[in-house]
Order: C-alpha cells, then sequence, then structure tokens
C-alpha cells in the first residue's frame, strides 16, 4: 500500500479510495473464510470472493457502480504491484486483473434551480454556531465551486479577505487556482475564522478538528431535506457536494461568463 500511495503519487482522493478498499475487503474476507485478517494470504483473495465482494458493497452497501469500479481499480492496482513483485503469483494477478469493470449509462447532470440553491442554504439555524458553520460551508460551495475534499483543505492562510478577496485552492494533480469570494462570503468567512490560527483548516468539526469531505457531504444531505420542506423539487434530486459544484457552473454560464474559464476550474 505505501507503494501504491508513494511511489506513484497518486492524488489525495486515489489514495484515501485505495485504503478503503483494503479496509472494507480484507474483514468481509476474513468473515466469509472464518480466518482473522492477521491470518489472510494471498491464495485466500480468490476471484470468485473479489466478485462476490464487489456485489456485496453494491446491493448490502448501497455504492454506486462508479464507487463499485473505483473500489475494483484499487484491487486491480494490488493485484499488479504484487505481481510484478512475486513472480509465482503472476496468475493469480491475472485472473483478478481479468475482473471487468461494470458498464453504466453516463449520469445525468443534476443542479439546483436558484429557488432550490437558496433553500438549502437557507436550511441552517444560524443563531447556533453549528448552524453558521454549515452556512459558510454551503455559501462557500456555491461561491467557488470548490469540490468537498478542495474546502475541507483550505486553510485560513489560503484566504485574502482584503479589498479584493479571494482564495487559493488546491486542487485536483496538485494544481492551484485562485477563486474571487463574493462580498458575503467574505463577511462570513470573516466572522468564521475570527480569533483563531491562522494555519488551521478553515472550516473545523464539532470537535474542533478540520470537516473531512465525509462531514460536508452528511450536511449538505441533511439540509437538503430540511430545505426540501421548504421546497418540495429538492426532494426529486440527489443533492450533494458536488451537486453544488455543478449549480455554480450552471449559473455562471447563464450569467455569460466564458464556458472556457468555467471548464478551468
Amino acid at each position: 500500500m505505501e507503494h501504491l500511495v508513494g511511489e506513484r503519487n497518486l492524488a489525495r482522493n486515489t489514495q484515501t479510495s485505495y485504503r478503503d478498499t483494503l479496509a472494507l475487503m480484507l474483514p468481509f474476507a476474513a468473515q466469509r473464510l472464518r480466518q482473522s485478517v492477521d491470518h489472510l494470504d494471498i491464495e485466500h483473495i480468490s476471484a470468485d470472493l473479489v466478485r462476490d465482494f464487489l456485489q456485496y458493497i453494491e446491493q448490502e452497501r448501497d455504492c454506486s457502480i462508479v464507487t463499485r469500479n473505483q473500489r475494483l481499480a484499487a484491487i486491480h492496482a494490488l493485484a499488479r504491484f504484487i505481481g510484478e513483485r512475486s513472480p509465482e503469483h503472476v496468475a493469480w494477478c491475472a485472473e483478478i486483473r481479468s475482473i471487468p469493470f461494470k458498464k453504466s449509462s453516463k449520469p445525468t447532470m443534476i443542479y439546483l434551480e436558484k429557488p432550490e440553491m437558496d433553500a438549502l442554504l437557507n436550511a441552517p439555524d444560524r443563531r447556533t454556531e453549528q448552524g453558521k458553520r454549515d452556512y459558510a460551508v454551503m455559501l462557500f460551495l456555491y461561491n467557488t465551486g470548490a469540490r468537498a475534499d478542495e474546502a475541507a483543505h483550505v486553510t485560513i492562510d489560503d484566504l485574502d479577505l482584503g479589498l479584493s478577496p479571494s482564495v487559493k485552492i488546491n486542487g485536483k494533480g496538485g494544481k492551484t487556482r485562485h477563486c474571487p469570494l463574493w462580498t458575503l462570503t467574505a463577511r462570513i468567512l470573516a466572522a468564521l475564522i475570527a480569533g483563531r490560527a491562522s494555519h488551521e483548516a478553515v472550516f473545523l468539526n464539532r470537535r474542533h478538528q478540520p470537516i473531512t469531505r465525509f462531514g460536508i457531504r452528511t450536511l449538505v444531505k441533511r439540509y437538503a431535506l430540511k430545505g426540501s420542506h421548504r421546497v418540495p423539487s429538492l426532494r426529486t434530486k440527489q443533492v450533494s457536494a458536488h451537486t453544488i459544484r455543478h449549480t455554480t457552473a450552471v449559473h455562471l454560464l447563464r450569467a455569460g461568463v466564458d464556458i472556457n474559464t468555467i471548464r478551468a476550474w
């Protein structure tokens, strides 16, 4: 695993996906084979077991085909690594890597209309500290079009809340981009980070630790459900942090922003 996440210089999300795959598959294999995880060997991880695991995460854990294929990609990478360093397992490696990815239809891009986005932003109770933070998170996502993982890793140092407010966002592949902030966003963020050290993450959880991308996804889903009481059409959409990213792109396009500028995000 250190090779996969180190030598290959994989993106942070890919590293997490690979680790999560093993964290799910090894206990699954141990339970199926009635072995402890510590006693599992390469031969225990048969192609049939991998297929059963993929079926398990898709049907019992309700994972999408995209997630299922991400898990399989991690297993393929592990098999390739073992095959390269252990010639006696080449046949096993070939069998595992022959397991095909599952085809899926291209998903329709989901985005929110302005009343739906407003209902989402108005859902947090801003009289509470958590509500203030959650509102700030969703406003930031809408303003910047940032991915959940990107927002989770923004630090106070990345913010410039001066006359022309902006934020530095560290994106996929080590790419950095600077995004202007609305006056409202800058004001909300200034209040959120007041009195805190510049090296801290902007968005913290209840334990005052940096919020995770999973934490962001959870809060967005929670407020989408709450907002649907005011705007029922929210119930018909799978609202996620990425939905807000799509919403930002669509709203910018409608406002006349050049599509190539939007694609650069």
